[in-house]
């Protein structure tokens, strides 16, 4: 039952639906012993790919193989893999513990493994409620469950965590860990990064149908830059610091802080110090799994033109000064509509032109109230804390 090695191996994998290539010379091991993310876009071919693996799909060219054979070599399959792909394949008026019954007859295992599956997940007090009054998060734990009976030496899951709250995702990061510590391979594939960052070994990372990186988790963090923010008194003295230091990658970021890529915090600290700038603020950035897919994955459904709904410039950022349309006129004080009636007995406030009426002369500004120069203000451009600071 368990007499191979549990080790995912796909190799030159292609598919093409028509004209459509989903995936395209995808190659990747997961190893056993570790957790292994499968990440991606959607649309990059994660769900086809774990389709392929499982038998469901039948690839174009290459081959998708588990303990070195093709899923339809295995025997008895799910006695060496369990597999979710959709949690929602239930009869709606069958039981959770008569559900699983009904797979365990099918692969051949005694119905003792049922209630010691659902014990695994925490369905233990459902174990006798329908499965069409189930929650998403409990038919998900149902999925598992049912993927659990055959005692598989390997787990393939898509998208496991979705609708579990934040206890079941905890409950669901450890089960899998302990599942992987036991010497047995785990792929799941998620889009929830920052929980797959806590969970997951390995990961193997694709777009457009293509592996863009697969390896070790840290391998990936320590191939990437890290970067120092920090919050100035001065970012313009800070910055020519900086430079004269040979610090040259400084950008602004978004809430006002500056942002200094190969540099350590100690290092920053220390020329701030020098320079006598005062700093409210400094930590060194986590090279976290987001950026990292970001920059793996950036620009395969990149949306085109200019965001209508985008935030205007933070503060401190050189903004245009506001233009009036073409052709706009200013209006010279309140009209009345036409045919419009003061209403009898109406007396406006002192100083006050009445309706219809000009104002005699310009509205004064409030006391103390200084007046920038004209023009002043309407600089165009951008100076950057690169110019001439």
């Amino acid at each position: 039952m368990h007499d191979g090695s549990g080790r995912i191996v796909v190799q030159g994998l292609t598919k093409q639906f028509g004209p459509v290539t989903a995936v395209q010379n995808l190659s990747f091991t997961v190893e056993p012993g570790s957790v292994t993310g499968f990440l991606g876009p959607n649309g990059a071919g994660k769900t086809t790919t774990l389709r392929m693996l499982l038998g469901l799909v039948t690839p174009t060219a290459g081959t998708a193989t588990i303990n070195g054979r093709r899923f339809d070599q295995l025997g008895n399959p799910a006695r060496v893999v369990g597999a979710v792909l959709e949690a929602q394949s239930f009869h709606p008026k069958r039981t959770a513990r008569d559900h699983l019954r009904v797979y365990a007859a099918a692969i051949d295992v005694p119905d003792a493994r049922v209630d010691q599956v659902l014990a695994l997940v925490g369905l233990t007090e459902a174990a006798r409620r329908k499965a069409g009054g189930f929650s998403l998060g409990m038919r998900q734990r149902l999925a598992l469950a049912t993927a659990l009976l055959g005692d598989p030496q390997v787990l393939v899951l898509d998208e496991p965590a979705n609708g579990l709250d934040p206890e079941g995702i905890a409950w669901l990061r450890h089960f899998l860990q302990q599942f992987a510590r036991s010497g047995r391979t785990v792929l799941v594939s998620s889009h929830l990064l920052a929980e797959i960052e806590q969970t997951v070994d390995q990961v193997v990372i694709i777009s457009r149908g293509q592996t863009m990186y697969y390896g070790p988790l840290e391998h990936l963090r320590q191939s990437q830059s890290t970067r120092v923010l920090v919050q100035p008194a001065d970012p313009h003295a800070l910055v020519a610091a900086l430079n004269e230091a040979g610090l040259h990658q400084v950008e602004p970021t978004p809430d006002g802080r500056l942002a200094i890529t190969g540099a350590e915090s100690k290092q920053v600290a220390d020329i701030a110090l020098a320079a006598g700038v005062a700093v409210y603020g400094i930590q060194q950035e986590a090279v976290d799994l987001e950026r990292i897919f970001f920059q793996l994955t950036s620009g395969q459904y990149a949306a085109a033109g200019a965001n209508p709904y985008a935030q205007a410039a933070p503060a401190g950022y050189p903004q245009q000064g506001y233009q009036a349309p073409p052709g706009y006129q200013a209006s010279s004080g309140y009209q009345a509509p036409p045919g419009y009636q003061v209403p009898q007995g109406y007396q406006p406030p002192a100083g006050a032109p009445a309706p219809g009426q000009q104002p005699d002369q310009p509205t004064q500004p409030p006391q103390g109230y200084q007046q920038q120069p004209p023009g002043q203000g309407q600089q165009g451009g951008s100076s950057g804390f690169g110019g001439n600071a």
